[in-house]
């Protein structure tokens, strides 16, 4: 029993980092996402002058990456966890300051953000927690300019082993969904494992 009671608080923590501990987990899960990071920022095909989301930024590590890789871009980092913000503010000091980032807490069914701001949209490990997938990709949608495009990176499985309810979200909730919408180009796309686990993206474009 105290077993899966601390078990739970971890899983916990990931979803939404507290405290000293959940900055401790912030910066383990830089460490071990930085392949699916790196990876999906060349799906996101940056181009100048673009306004890139990361939802679920975490720590703060894609946001550094990108602004290291492009000179003329514009990123936004939302997290739900205080926390969590708090640290990748502190990762991205500087480039907040300049006006070339910023970090705001918020929630990823409201996402607090005026219509058609973003070129790109993306998120990674985060669809696990979605509690309203179609609502999620519907906030999406509303925020992406015309001919935006979002990349969805996950896990499905590791080792031998397949994560069949991840891969049923995906293809019972959020590819129907994206259909729904409207997005053009919809499809998953197979990436590099990452430490045994199995690393997959779903993209799609909105209409110009």
């Amino acid at each position: 029993m105290r077993f899966t009671r601390l078990q739970t608080w971890i899983d916990s923590q990931y979803e939404n980092p507290r405290g000293i501990v959940g900055t401790y987990i912030g910066e383990k899960m830089v460490r071990q996402h930085r392949v699916e990071v790196d990876w999906t920022i060349e799906q996101l095909l940056i181009q100048p002058d673009n306004r890139v989301l990361d939802l679920g930024c975490g720590a703060g590590d894609a946001l550094a990456q990108m602004l290291r890789r492009y000179a003329h871009v514009h990123v936004t980092g939302l997290d739900r966890s205080p926390t969590i913000v708090r640290s990748a503010l502190k990762r991205n000091r500087a480039d907040v300051h300049s006006g070339r980032a910023e970090v705001v807490e918020g929630d990823l069914g409201t996402l607090p953000f005026p219509d058609a701001q973003f070129d790109r949209v993306f998120s990674i490990h985060t669809i696990y927690f979605w509690e309203d997938v179609p609502a999620v990709l519907a906030a999406i949608d509303r925020i992406l300019k015309p001919g935006g495009s979002f990349v969805i990176t996950y896990c499905d499985g590791k080792g031998g082993v397949n994560w069949d309810g991840i891969t049923a979200i995906v293809r019972e909730q959020l590819i129907p969904a994206a259909s729904v919408l409207g997005f053009i180009d919809v499809h998953e796309r197979r990436g590099p494992d990452s430490r045994d686990y199995h690393t997959v993206a779903v993209t799609g474009q909105k209409p110009v």
